[in-house]
This record gives structure tokens, C-alpha cells and sequence, in this order.
């Protein structure tokens, strides 16, 4: 067995110093976890998205605990660009300078919202290695649908916002015509894809016939979709030429492992920072013990390994 492993990879040009990185939403602008470890063992984090503004999200309640995950509707509340960068700015700034890449995530309910949000990130957070769009949020101008739910839609946001950055651009993609939409966003200029984001999802109280949420779907996580998000992640990594981020569902260095395997580049922690705030360094150590007994001395042999 090998002693020791190289864990760097590269993703979309940032060297990261290993291929564990938090999914948006799930673990805030990263300082919060510092209770519980050093953050900096990371290879990069991805912070709750950000809009031009503050948004207030959905009311309450918007989490419930179901079988094999859970089911959210926060609606992406948050305190807007500038109210991220004051309350974190200067963390955020010190995390990057310890080497691990610190991604920002933008929202938005139009091209225009994606684009101000950019443009604010552009100024403000000279210390993000990349930023996220989460082309899943609503477009309000246009009935509601998400606006990365076509292929149409996703080059929309991807080409109106290339422009504004020469940081890498990564596209948080929904789980629906992933292979479409991936290659419509690499053609919009995106340097790496992330997936998947949550499954709209359903659970019903059933004493007072009303749903579990304060509104009726939800975004479904957790355990249970992890063979779901392996599957599109492979599907994508064999249909585009950029890196890809796997998401969903893991909870250890086995399912971490899976999403390299198919051919990710780099791996995303989330609904498990809930159950343990110290998933992601635990996972990063499951990771290494499965490299070495691979008999590996570079993960990056390990990535993109299954074979049919």
C-alpha cells in the first residue's frame, strides 16, 4: 500500500490542494465551521449564493427531516454581495491566503440580477478563486421556471455573465436534461459544472393534510439521491470537455470515491455538513485511506477509472 498520496488536482486552472469542496448553501461563508476544524484542510469551498441584494427567502417552515435526506425551501435568503463581503470579507480573505480556493456562488431571478451580482463580486471579492452560478433560481420574469431548467435558458446567464469575469465560471446545474444543458453552458463559456443541485420533491403531513414545508415542493437531498447524481455526473463528464464537481448525497469517502471514479475533478459536501459539521475533513481523510489502497501515489490516476 502507498504511504503517501498526491491529492492536488486541478480545476478549471485553480490548483486545488485536494478535491474537497462544501456545497453552496450548506455551510455558509465557511468561518462557522471553524468550531469544529481548520477549514484550510479544504481544497476549496463554495459559499451560500449571493444576489445583488438582500433577499428575505421563503417563510417559514422550510426544512423538513425525511427518509433518506431532507427537503428544503429557504428560497436562497441571504444578505446580499455587499453584505456577504463585509460580514466575511476579511475571513474569506485570510482562508484564500492558506490556499484553499473560496468559490462564490451567484443568484438570481433574471440575466440582469445574475449579471449585478457578478459585477459586484467582480469588485468586491477579489480574493474568490471562481464563481458558481446557480442557474436554478427562479425567473420571475418568465412564469417562475428555473432559469437553467433548458438548455435555452442556461446559455441565456452563462453568456451574459462571461463577459464580466476572467475568473473561472461554474455553472450549478439542476438534475434535468443534464447532458443538454451541460454542453449548452460550455458552449455559453462555462469552465466547470457542478451537479447536481436538489430533486423538487414532495412530503405531506398527513394529520393536517398540509405540506411538511410551508410551500408545496421542495428541494429533496441527502443519502438517497447519491446513485441518482453519480449517474448524471457521468453522463456529463462523458458529454463536455470541462471539469465537473459531483454533488449529492455523500456522507462518506466511498461516495466521494464514486464521483471520481465516473470522472470528477472535485467533489462537493452538503446536506452531511448538517449531520456532522465535520464531514468534509472526515471524508478527506476516507478519501486518502481509499487512494492508498488503491495502491495510487496520485488521486488524479484514480479520476475518471470506471470502467463499463
Amino acid at each position: 500500500m502507498v504511504n503517501d498520496v498526491s491529492m492536488s488536482v486541478d480545476f478549471a486552472g485553480i490548483r486545488l490542494k485536494n478535491p474537497l469542496n462544501t456545497a453552496s448553501g450548506t455551510f455558509g461563508s465557511a468561518q462557522q465551521f471553524e468550531n469544529f476544524y481548520d477549514v484550510s484542510l479544504l481544497g476549496a469551498v463554495t459559499l451560500k449564493g449571493a444576489s445583488a441584494v438582500p433577499w428575505e427567502g421563503n417563510p417559514q417552515p422550510r426544512m423538513a427531516e425525511v427518509f433518506g435526506g431532507m427537503l428544503n425551501s429557504v428560497g436562497l435568503t441571504n444578505p446580499g454581495v455587499r453584505g456577504l463581503v463585509a460580514e466575511s470579507g476579511a475571513y474569506l480573505a485570510g482562508l484564500a491566503s492558506k490556499g484553499t480556493a473560496v468559490i462564490c456562488q451567484v443568484a438570481g431571478h433574471s440575466v440582469e440580477e445574475y449579471k449585478e451580482a457578478l459585477v459586484l463580486f467582480e469588485e468586491l471579492a477579489p480574493w474568490a478563486s471562481a464563481f458558481e452560478l446557480n442557474i436554478s433560481c427562479p425567473n420571475i420574469a418568465k412564469g417562475g421556471a428555473a432559469m437553467g431548467s433548458t438548455p435555452e435558458g442556461a446559455f441565456e446567464v452563462v453568456n451574459a455573465c462571461r463577459p464580466l469575469t476572467k475568473r473561472p465560471l461554474i455553472v450549478k446545474m439542476g438534475p434535468v436534461r443534464v447532458q443538454e444543458i451541460a454542453r449548452s453552458c460550455v458552449d455559453a463559456g462555462a469552465n466547470a459544472l457542478s451537479l447536481i443541485n436538489t430533486i423538487s420533491a414532495m412530503s405531506i403531513d398527513i394529520n393536517t393534510h398540509k405540506s411538511r414545508v410551508a410551500r408545496p415542493t421542495a428541494g429533496f437531498s441527502g443519502p438517497a439521491i447519491h446513485p441518482i447524481a453519480v449517474r448524471m455526473a457521468w453522463e456529463v463528464c462523458n458529454a463536455v470537455d470541462v471539469p465537473v464537481c459531483g454533488i449529492g448525497g455523500i456522507t462518506c469517502g466511498a461516495d466521494a470515491a464514486e464521483f471520481l471514479l465516473v470522472g470528477c475533478k472535485a467533489v462537493s459536501i452538503g446536506t452531511e455538513n448538517f449531520v456532522d459539521p465535520a464531514a468534509a475533513v472526515r471524508i478527506l481523510e476516507e478519501l486518502k485511506d481509499w487512494a492508498r489502497s488503491q495502491g495510487v501515489s496520485d488521486i488524479n490516476e484514480l479520476i475518471g477509472a470506471f470502467e463499463c
